[in-house]
């Protein structure tokens, strides 16, 4: 078995065993408190630039499957867990972890003290990291980890966002189960959905096309008259990683669309609304990530149980009036959701279309369908 270590910034060192990969590579270590959906989170294009460590001690039990990617591949830095499943039980898999981390290029390591990692990130907040089958040098490593570069101040949403406009069909159709969108009324004709791909989970278009929607999916740095001139009848905002400030090119998009089409933005999208509507972003501690975030939604007064993965969120208090902030996370008060009071414009932190994770806050792609059809009867004649 070959040796790996991970080096944080702040000088400690995990010893374990590798697999999937060997070589090298940095990025910012966080966590994940999910006990399931590994695929998922390895296949999310939020997680680029991180080293995710599960909490869950026991990862890879149900192998690989060719359904329940949220993207073409991994996109994250490397991968930690404290043990690797050695058998794989689930009838679907078509391939054991270790194997497909392996062929994308990823590091594992296992056999580590996940606990102490996930303490020290919340103690000390999130930091940056180096794994490395080729250096063993304790020394060596926390100097590399010292110099790598961090999330902040980067547009890493560059990096994973598709690089032309298609239109979005179904992959894996005889095989994918639709969720169950409770309560929705699908449209007599398709509503025409741009989709502003900042690094999007592939559910969140399942979830739109399932209620009903044509959609056509355009790279996030798409300019605001080139997506007015395809006449949609919503825009979407879609998730992305790392930091959203330096999205200065997004900002103005979405700035210059607010008024003119319904809006829905999740995670990294939310973000961007925020700011294109007036408010300030700033970076969390440890962040928020994992299948079982509470979240108060203010309007119906319900908890949501949320599906969340972020490192940055909205500064609640820098909010301009005509913004109401409707949901906040139970563990830290921070800004969950927000509402421009007059126009058909909203977005949440977290991610309603889960994947893995609970259902709870489905419902949002239903009040996403209401605002279009809403204003689709205003103005008829503007309908896409």
């Amino acid at each position: 078995m070959t040796i790996a270590k991970l080096a944080l910034e702040n000088g400690m060192v995990f010893t374990g065993t590798a697999f999937g990969a060997t070589g090298e590579s940095t990025g910012e270590v966080v966590f994940n408190t999910s006990m399931t959906g590994y695929q998922e989170i390895l296949t999310d294009p939020s997680y680029f630039g991180q080293i995710v460590t599960m909490t869950y001690p026991l990862i890879g039990n149900y192998g690989i499957n060719r359904v329940d990617c949220e993207s073409a591949k991994p996109w994250l830095s490397g991968f930690v867990c404290r043990e690797l499943a050695r058998r794989v039980s689930n009838y679907r898999h078509t391939q054991k972890l270790e194997d497909y981390l392996a062929d994308s290029g990823i590091i594992g390591l296992q056999g580590v003290d996940t606990r102490s990692i996930v303490l020290a990130t919340r103690t000390q907040g999130a930091m940056k990291g180096i794994l490395s089958t080729t250096d063993l040098d304790d020394a060596s490593l926390v100097k590399k980890a010292k110099a790598s570069l961090g999330l902040v101040g980067r547009d890493l949403a560059r990096e994973v966002m598709p690089a032309k406009i298609t239109e979005w069909s179904q992959i894996n159709e005889e095989e994918w189960q639709p969720e169950v969108l409770h309560n929705s009324e699908k449209p007599s004709r398709p509503l025409h959905v741009v989709a502003m791909d900042f690094g999007m989970k592939w559910n969140i278009a399942r979830c739109l096309a399932e209620i009903g929607c044509q959609v056509t999916v355009v790279p996030g740095s798409t300019p605001a008259d080139e997506i007015l001139a395809r006449k949609p009848d919503g825009v979407f905002l879609s998730n992305g990683p790392g930091d959203p400030e330096p999205l200065d090119y997004a900002i103005t998009t979405i700035r210059k669309l607010v008024g003119e089409k319904p809006i829905f933005g999740i995670c990294l999208g939310h973000q961007l609304l925020g700011q294109a509507l007036g408010g300030k972003t700033f970076k969390l501690k440890f962040g928020h990530r994992g299948a079982n975030q509470p979240v108060l939604n203010h309007r119906s007064g319900r908890v949501e149980i949320t599906t969340q993965n972020h490192g940055f969120a909205v500064d609640v208090k820098s909010l301009p009036s005509d913004v109401e902030a409707t949901h906040v996370n139970l563990n830290d008060q921070t800004l969950e959701g927000l509402h421009h009071r007059t126009l058909p414009v909203f977005s949440v932190q977290y991610h309603p279309e889960a994947s893995a994770g609970p259902h709870d806050s489905m419902y949002l792609f239903n009040e996403f369908i209401a605002k279009m059809k809403s204003e689709n009867k205003k103005s008829p004649a503007h309908a896409g």
